[in-house]
């Protein structure tokens, strides 16, 4: 279990050079108020940063960077993980990645991608998207599993059950897989030179029989006719050679032009988040006349004229993006033209090997001849049958590897049908989705609401009432979706706990359900987070104080002292 303990912040949005300290595991229940833009949700984006590198919000890692103070951005967390006490710390400006482990720092990779794949897969054991299902919820950023496509809700119970192990060991299997097959084919081909070499010594062995003269001259013009073909074969490689080195040449600019579609493809980005930007204001000033913020009135004068000058600067925008798609397109017809270059060259490489491999052939046979003349001379035809003894004893040996890698195929075989999603994965899902059901079913009896609700296989819902009514999930109210998206969150939890894979004591949610809930609805809200989170420490981010404030064991007010964020 992650047991969360403290994490404090500086220099985050809101937040000045000052650090904001919050003690994760003292209270069961913390009420998180404040004023719009006081920095309540800090906490959110803060916990996503130290542990995942990036916002748990939709915002761009550098503008995670308070604007004032510009740098020293510093989020640090703590907990503990059975016997073991980990703390990380993660900053910006300068950058810093650290991970301790009982007060050891861990050793850090070439890559921080590599160092942040050790974070997720060896410690923590959670990903962002689970980490967002389960742990903390966003008003902003959380999608209920019920909202989510087929594809991420497997993914999130495949992460929730570690399934996640089958899809790396079939990744492994795969390259087994793929060096199996390699290996029975130069196994095949070395049994074929063998067979061949087998074939023609005996060969010769009848040719030394007959008259040795007469075999002399044929094998003495077999050697004028393969030398011929060496001189053939020399020719035709060199123009492989040349032509290889001349597509070489004409695609010297790959990396230039690599770098230059990624250099295009991010401004193009830019470029439209911009205009996007532009888009909501232009709408915001065509659908609002007063100041949300300040409630006074704007004039039709200054609305008009900032319509005018943001259309302006977005059909210069639309300008600058045609051009930029057009740079973008002849950019990538080169790429594409490269690539073609590419599949020549490398049809030019293998040809180019394989005539290599004929004159090695060639020139082997040649001197074959050369040493059966001799041999024919020599009259040692002994020699030539223990030749094929040997031959016979290395094609048999070669025979059992082939045999033994034969059936480690059939072997790889079963394994990868037992790796894929109809196989071992699917046998443990279908172990656990009654259990699932049980749990989401006992959470909705919990909160009053009696439906049949039922998960199958491939997690799409079945919802019935108690006089067997089929429903659908759109169908509900928000207030009765809201109590299925607990029951399920709350599922999750219990199934984490279970399987020990995202087992934790925090649960934070940010405004998460305060639009589909009146007064009487929080109140029963409350009661089920009371209720069923009894040994959680549960963050509730609300701007419903008046209504919370004495339903809590803490409350946390953030506000704003000069233009900076702190808590009360």
């Amino acid at each position: 279990m992650i047991l969360f303990k403290k994490l404090r912040w500086k220099n985050l949005l809101s937040t000045g050079n000052v650090f904001t300290e919050i003690d994760l595991n003292s209270h069961d229940s913390t009420l998180i108020v404040g004023e719009n833009g006081a920095g309540k949700s800090s906490i959110l984006d803060a916990l996503s940063f130290v542990l995942f590198g990036k916002a748990f919000r939709k915002i761009n890692k550098p503008q995670l960077i308070n604007t004032i103070t510009e740098k020293g951005l510093v989020v640090e967390v703590e907990f503990s993980i059975g016997i073991n006490e980990y703390k990380i710390i993660r900053g910006m400006k300068p950058n810093i990645f650290e991970v301790y482990q009982n007060n050891i720092l861990l050793n850090q990779s070439a890559e921080m991608k590599d160092y942040q794949e050790v974070l997720e897969k060896q410690i923590i054991k959670v990903n962002h998207k689970s980490f967002s299902q389960v742990v903390v919820l966003g008003s902003a950023t959380f999608q209920p599993f019920m909202q989510l496509p087929g594809g991420q809700r497997r993914e999130i119970i495949e992460d929730l059950l570690d399934l996640q192990i089958f899809t790396t060991m079939n990744s492994l299997l795969k390259d087994k897989v793929l060096i199996n097959n390699e290996h029975i084919s130069q196994i095949n081909s070395t049994k074929k030179i063998i067979e061949e070499r087998i074939k023609l010594t005996k060969e010769h062995l009848l040719e030394i029989q007959n008259n040795n003269d007469q075999i002399i001259n044929e094998k003495k013009l077999r050697i004028e006719e393969t030398d011929k073909q060496i001189v053939d074969m020399d020719i035709e490689y060199l123009k492989f050679e040349s032509k290889t080195k001349d597509l070489s040449l004409s695609i010297e600019d790959e990396s230039k032009i690599g770098k230059r579609i990624n250099q295009l493809s991010q401004l193009k980005h830019k470029i439209e988040a911009k205009r996007a930007l532009l888009d909501n204001d232009i709408n915001f000033f065509k659908k609002h006349e007063n100041c949300p913020t300040c409630t006074q009135t704007i004039s039709s004068e200054f609305r008009e004229k900032t319509v005018f000058n943001k259309s302006n600067e977005i059909e210069n925008i639309d300008t600058a993006l045609e051009d930029l798609i057009k740079q973008y397109d002849e950019t990538n017809a080169r790429l594409n033209e490269i690539m073609e270059v590419h599949m020549d060259l490398n049809t030019q490489k293998i040809e180019a090997h394989k005539v290599k491999m004929k004159i090695s052939s060639l020139i082997e046979y040649r001197n074959n001849l050369d040493e059966e003349i001799k041999k024919i001379n020599q009259k040692s035809l002994n020699k030539e049958d223990n030749k094929i003894v040997d031959f016979e004893k290395e094609l048999e040996n070669v025979k059992i590897k082939f045999n033994t890698l034969n059936e480690d195929k059939q072997l790889l075989g079963a394994a990868a049908y037992l790796l894929k999603d109809g196989g071992i994965k699917s046998r443990i899902i279908k172990q656990y989705v009654p259990v699932i059901n049980k749990l989401i079913n006992k959470y909705l009896s919990a909160m009053d609401f009696f439906v049949q609700f039922e998960l199958d296989e491939e997690f799409n819902e079945t919802i019935k009432s108690r006089f067997r009514d089929d429903f659908s999930y759109a169908s509900f109210s928000e207030g009765e979706k809201m109590r299925i998206n607990l029951a399920i969150l709350f599922t999750w939890r219990a199934v984490a706990k279970m399987r020990n894979s995202v087992s934790t004591n925090l649960l934070i949610m940010d405004e998460v359900f305060d639009s589909s809930l009146d007064s009487n609805g929080t109140e029963e809200f409350l009661k089920i987070i009371n209720n069923l989170t009894s040994d959680t420490n549960t963050f509730i981010i609300s701007h419903k104080t008046d209504q919370l404030y004495d339903k809590f064991s803490k409350v946390l007010r953030f506000e704003k002292y000069k233009n900076f964020s702190r808590i009360a």
